[in-house]
C-alpha cells in the first residue's frame, strides 16, 4: 500500500480526494495547511505528495514548493492540484522532474496520475521507435483542453508546449523549434487558420507541420485550414485512438522530412529508403533524379529516365481542371528558381494515363558547401485522404441506411428556403411523413426487415420528387420534404400523391407481404413564415393530427386547428429546452431567505425588498441564504418563469439534464462570488427534481461539482418536493444519506400538502421543512391555516428541524408567522429574485424577473 501525503486547505476537497484514494488502496495522511505540510514532508516517509497550488501568494506555500525542489526531495513524486493552469504552476513543473499537474475539475484522475508518478511505465513506443521525441506546440484558448491534450501527447512520448492564443503560438514557434503544431481553429483574436498561414509563410517556421483541431465539423473550416497550409484537420470529439493514429501519421511525415534534410548529401540513399515520392531538380527545373516511389505514383516504370527533362512539362503542367499553367505562373517552378523552402504545398501531378493525382509537396533547397544546386521535392499521394474527407463530408449530411440527406442537412436547407421565400412571392410546402406500423414490422420481422422497409420507402418517396425538391430521413421512420415553387399546387393533393406512392405496392419480406401507409403533415411556407423551427413544429403538429385521424391520412396545418394549443406548447418547448441546455439560455435567479428572528416587527418597511437591504446593512457579517430559481431567456430577452417550461421538461425526461445545468452554474456562481468578495458568507438552496432523485450517479455528480468549485458542502441545501420524494422514497433516502454524509443539508418543499406529511418525517432525514405556500397565502383569513402552520412548526422543532415559510408578500404575514414560531421567511416582500449574486448582494433595487 503506497503512503501519500496530502496538503490541502479545503475540507471539501480533502474529504472527496482522500476518500477516493483510500478506495484505490492508498494510505493517505491529510495536512490542512502549508505550515504543517513543511513538517510533515520531512517526517512522513511518503511514496508521493499531493499539494494544492495556492490561489494567492502565500509565504508558507512558497517554502513548501521550494523544499520539494531541493536536492533532498527532488526524487519524490509530486502531484500538484490546481483550479486552473496557472503560469507559475507550469513554470514550477517544468523545472522539476517526477511531477504532474491535475486540475480539480479532473480530480477523479488523481489515483491513475499517482500510479504513473510512483511507478512510471517504460518509455512510450513512439519515443523508442524514433529515438528522439518530437516537439509539439499545442495552441488552444481553453485551459482544460490544453491540459488534457498535453497529458495525452506526453504519455505517447511527445515533448509538448502549449499556447493560449494564435499570437502566443506564433511567438513560441519563432522562439523555439517545433516539429508539429496542433492549432485550435476557433480562438479569440486570430483564428487557427491564420496562425497556420503565418507558420507556413515565415521562413523560420515553414518546416513546422501544422494541423488544425476543432470541436465541430465544418466544410468551411476544413477548406480554409487546408488552404492555409494545414496538413490535417482533427476533431476534439473523435476517439483518443484515432487522434493518436493521426499524430503517428504526422510524426512519420516529420521523421521522413528529417531524414531527407539530414541525408541530402546522400541523395541516392534517400531515394531508396524514403517511401514517399522524391525527385531533385536544378534551379532551371530540370530533373536530376527521381525515386521509384515517385515513378509508382506517376504511373511510370522504374527504368524510365527523366534526367534533364523539365519537371513542369513532365508532370505538373496543368491545374486540376486541366488548364495549362503558364511557366511564369507555376508555383513549383518559381520555387526551383528562387530556392524557396515550402512545406505541405497541395497541388496536382499528372499520371501517365492522363488523370490527375492530388499530392502534397515539400520543397527543400539543396545547398552543398554553400552553393545552391537546386531543390529536392518530397511528395505523397493524398488521394485517399481526399476520398476520406469527401466521405466524412458525405456522412455529415446523409443517412447511411437510406442514402438520403439527414436531419442536419435538411434543417440547413429549410433555413435557406425560409430566407429565400422572404425575398419572393413564391410558396413552398414542408411535408412531414411518418410511416405507419413501422414499429410493428420492425418488432415482428426483425431489424433487417425494418431497415429494408425504410430503404424501400425512401425509394418510393424519392421517385415522386421533382428536380429541385429536397427529401431527408429525419430519424426512425420519419421523413421530411421541401416542395419548392408550389403556389400552383393543392397542398392536400400533393401530399396525397406521396401517400399513394407509399401504399401503391405491397412491401414484401420473405413470405410476408404488407401494404405501406403513412401519416403526412403539411405546412405552407411563404414570405410570412416566422422561422424554420416554427415551420417544422407546424408540419409535425399536422402529422400528429393526421395520425390521430386514423393513420394513412394527410393533414394540412391550419393555425386555427383545435389541437394547436396543447401540441404547439409541448413541441415548441421541447425544442427550446434542448437549445437552452445546449446554448446556456437558462438564467439563474437568487431569492433571499431571511431568519425571522432578525426582523424588527415594530419597524417594518412598506416597500418590497427594503427588508432584505436593511438586513444586509445591519448583519454584514452574518451568513445569508438564497434559493436558486431557474428562468429561461426568451427570444425577446425577457425571463420566462419555470411554470411555462418545466411541465414539458418533465414529460420529455429532461429534468436530470436541467438539474445538472443548475448545479454546475449555481456552484460556479457561488465560487466566483467567494473569490470576488471573501467577506460575504453565502449559502444556496437548490431544487432537485423527482427524475434526478431516481437517477444513477446524481450523488457522485454533486460531489464532483463541490470538489471542482471548492464549495463547502454545508453551504448547500437541496430542496426536494414532498410529493415527489415520496414516489421515489428509497432513492430519496439513499441520496439524502450520501450527501448529508458530505455535509450538505436537505429541505422538504411544499410540506403539508398531504395529510400523510408527518409520517414522512420518520423516513426522510431532512433539516428544514418548507411549509406549503397555500397555507401561507390563507394565513390571515383562515384560522385553520394558522393552526396547521403552528402544528407543522411545533412538530418540526420537536424532532430538531427548522421551518421556512414561502410566499410572504406583505408585512402583516410576518407577525402571524412569528406568533406561529416559524424560523425563516421568503417571498416578494422579503426580496424578489435577482438575476445574479452580485445584484443580490449589491443593495440594488429589487427588479421583477418573471414574465408569464
Amino acid at each position: 500500500m503506497d503512503r501519500v501525503l496530502m496538503i490541502e486547505a479545503s475540507a471539501t476537497r480533502r474529504r472527496a480526494l482522500s476518500g477516493m484514494l483510500t478506495q484505490k488502496a492508498f494510505a493517505v495522511r491529510v495536512v490542512a495547511n502549508y505550515a504543517d505540510g513543511l513538517t510533515a514532508i520531512g517526517a512522513e516517509h511518503a511514496a508521493a505528495i499531493i499539494v494544492s497550488w495556492p490561489e494567492y501568494s502565500d509565504r508558507r506555500a512558497d517554502e513548501v514548493f521550494a523544499l520539494l525542489r531541493s536536492r533532498d526531495y527532488a526524487h519524490l513524486p509530486v502531484l500538484v492540484m490546481a483550479d486552473s493552469t496557472d503560469a507559475g504552476a507550469l513554470s514550477w513543473l517544468m523545472k522539476r522532474e517526477h511531477t504532474a499537474l491535475l486540475l480539480w475539475s479532473d480530480y477523479s484522475d488523481a489515483p491513475e496520475a499517482l500510479c504513473k508518478l510512483i511507478r512510471p511505465s517504460a518509455k512510450p513506443a513512439s519515443e523508442v521507435a524514433s529515438g528522439n521525441a518530437l516537439r509539439v506546440l499545442f495552441v488552444d484558448d481553453s485551459p482544460t483542453v490544453r491540459i488534457a491534450f498535453k497529458r495525452l501527447l506526453a504519455a505517447e512520448g511527445y515533448l509538448v508546449d502549449t499556447a493560449n492564443s494564435a499570437e502566443e503560438g506564433l511567438a513560441r514557434a519563432l522562439e523555439d523549434d517545433y516539429n508539429i503544431a496542433i492549432v485550435d481553429y476557433f480562438m479569440p483574436g486570430n483564428s487557427g487558420a491564420e496562425l497556420v498561414r503565418q507558420l507556413r509563410d515565415n521562413p523560420k517556421t515553414a518546416g513546422v507541420l501544422a494541423a488544425v483541431i476543432t470541436g465541430t465539423y465544418s466544410d468551411r473550416v476544413i477548406t480554409e485550414s487546408l488552404s492555409a497550409g494545414a496538413v490535417e484537420c482533427m476533431f476534439k470529439s473523435e476517439a483518443r485512438e484515432l487522434f493518436l493514429a493521426r499524430m503517428r501519421s504526422l510524426s512519420r511525415t516529420v521523421h521522413d522530412r528529417m531524414a531527407i534534410d539530414n541525408e541530402r548529401r546522400r541523395l541516392r540513399g534517400i531515394l531508396t529508403s524514403v517511401g514517399e515520392g522524391v525527385y531533385g531538380v536544378d534551379p532551371a527545373g530540370r530533373i536530376q533524379f527521381i525515386n521509384p516511389a515517385a515513378l509508382d505514383i506517376l504511373g511510370y516504370p522504374h527504368d524510365v529516365d527523366f534526367r534533364g527533362q523539365s519537371a513542369a512539362e513532365r508532370f505538373h503542367f496543368a491545374f486540376e481542371d486541366r488548364t495549362r499553367i503558364p511557366p511564369a505562373a507555376c508555383f513549383l517552378s518559381q520555387c526551383y528558381i528562387d530556392g524557396n523552402q515550402v512545406s505541405a504545398w497541395q497541388t496536382v501531378f499528372w499520371h501517365q494515363s492522363g488523370r490527375s493525382v492530388p499530392v502534397e509537396c515539400t520543397v527543400y533547397p539543396l545547398d552543398i558547401d554553400g552553393q545552391r544546386e537546386g531543390s529536392v521535392v518530397a511528395f505523397r499521394d493524398v488521394s485517399q485522404q481526399r476520398l476520406l474527407e469527401e466521405e466524412l463530408r458525405w456522412q455529415a449530411s446523409h443517412d447511411s441506411l437510406t442514402k438520403l440527406h439527414n436531419r442536419a442537412h435538411f434543417e440547413q436547407a429549410l433555413q435557406q428556403e425560409v430566407a429565400r421565400l422572404r425575398r419572393s412571392d413564391q410558396v413552398s410546402l414542408l411535408l412531414f411523413i411518418d410511416v405507419d406500423r413501422f414499429k410493428y414490422i420492425n418488432d415482428t420481422l426483425g431489424h433487417a426487415a425494418g431497415d429494408q422497409l425504410l430503404v424501400e420507402a425512401s425509394h418510393r418517396l424519392k421517385a415522386r420528387l421533382r428536380v429541385g425538391d429536397t427529401i431527408a430521413r429525419m430519424g426512425g421512420d420519419e421523413y421530411a420534404l421541401i416542395i419548392r415553387n408550389a403556389q400552383a399546387l393543392d397542398p392536400l393533393q400533393a401530399g396525397d400523391e406521396f401517400r399513394r406512392a407509399l401504399s401503391g405496392e405491397l412491401f414484401s419480406y420473405g413470405e410476408q407481404h404488407y401494404r405501406l401507409s403513412a401519416s403526412i403533415g403539411i405546412a405552407r411556407l411563404d414570405r410570412n413564415s416566422m422561422s424554420p423551427s416554427d415551420a417544422m413544429a407546424n408540419a409535425d403538429i399536422a402529422c400528429h393530427i393526421a395520425k390521430n385521424k386514423g393513420r394513412n391520412q394527410v393533414h394540412v396545418y391550419s393555425y386555427d386547428s383545435d389541437q394547436r394549443a396543447s401540441m404547439d406548447i409541448e413541441l415548441n418547448w421541447s425544442v427550446r429546452l434542448e437549445e437552452a441546455i445546449r446554448d446556456n439560455l437558462f438564467v439563474l435567479c437568487f431569492q433571499p431567505i431571511l431568519p425571522l428572528a432578525d426582523i424588527d416587527l415594530s419597524a417594518l418597511p412598506g416597500a418590497e425588498g427594503e427588508l432584505w437591504q436593511s438586513h444586509l446593512n445591519q448583519h454584514a457579517h452574518r451568513r445569508v441564504y438564497y434559493e436558486v430559481l431557474l428562468r429561461m431567456r426568451s427570444q425577446s430577452g425577457a425571463l420566462v418563469a419555470p411554470d411555462a417550461f418545466l411541465p414539458t421538461a418533465e414529460r420529455y425526461n429532461m429534468m436530470l439534464d436541467i438539474d445538472k445545468w443548475v448545479l454546475h452554474h449555481a456552484l460556479k456562481a457561488l465560487r466566483e462570488q467567494q473569490l470576488l468578495n471573501p467577506s460575504h458568507r453565502l449559502g444556496l438552496s437548490i431544487n432537485l427534481s423527482a427524475q434526478s432523485l431516481g437517477a444513477n450517479g446524481i450523488g457522485r455528480f454533486v460531489i464532483d461539482k463541490l470538489v471542482e468549485f471548492d464549495v463547502e458542502p454545508s453551504l448547500i441545501t437541496f430542496e426536494i418536493t414532498e410529493t415527489k420524494a415520496v414516489t421515489n422514497l428509497d432513492a430519496a433516502r439513499e441520496l439524502i444519506a450520501m450527501l448529508r454524509a458530505q455535509g450538505c443539508r436537505f429541505a422538504l418543499d411544499d410540506f403539508g400538502c398531504g395529510f400523510s406529511s408527518f409520517s414522512h418525517l420518520k423516513h426522510l432525514n431532512v433539516d428544514f421543512l418548507k411549509i406549503d405556500g397555500s397555507f401561507i397565502q390563507g394565513l390571515l383569513e383562515d384560522p385553520v391555516d394558522r393552526a396547521v402552520i403552528a402544528a407543522i412548526n411545533n412538530i418540526a422543532h420537536s424532532v430538531g428541524k427548522r421551518t421556512v415559510a414561502e410566499y410572504v408578500d406583505r408585512p402583516d404575514v410576518l407577525s402571524a408567522l412569528h406568533s406561529c414560531g416559524v424560523d425563516f421567511v421568503q417571498g416578494y416582500y422579503v426580496g424578489r429574485p435577482m438575476d445574479s449574486l452580485n445584484h443580490a448582494l449589491a443593495h440594488l433595487p429589487a427588479r421583477e424577473l418573471l414574465v408569464a
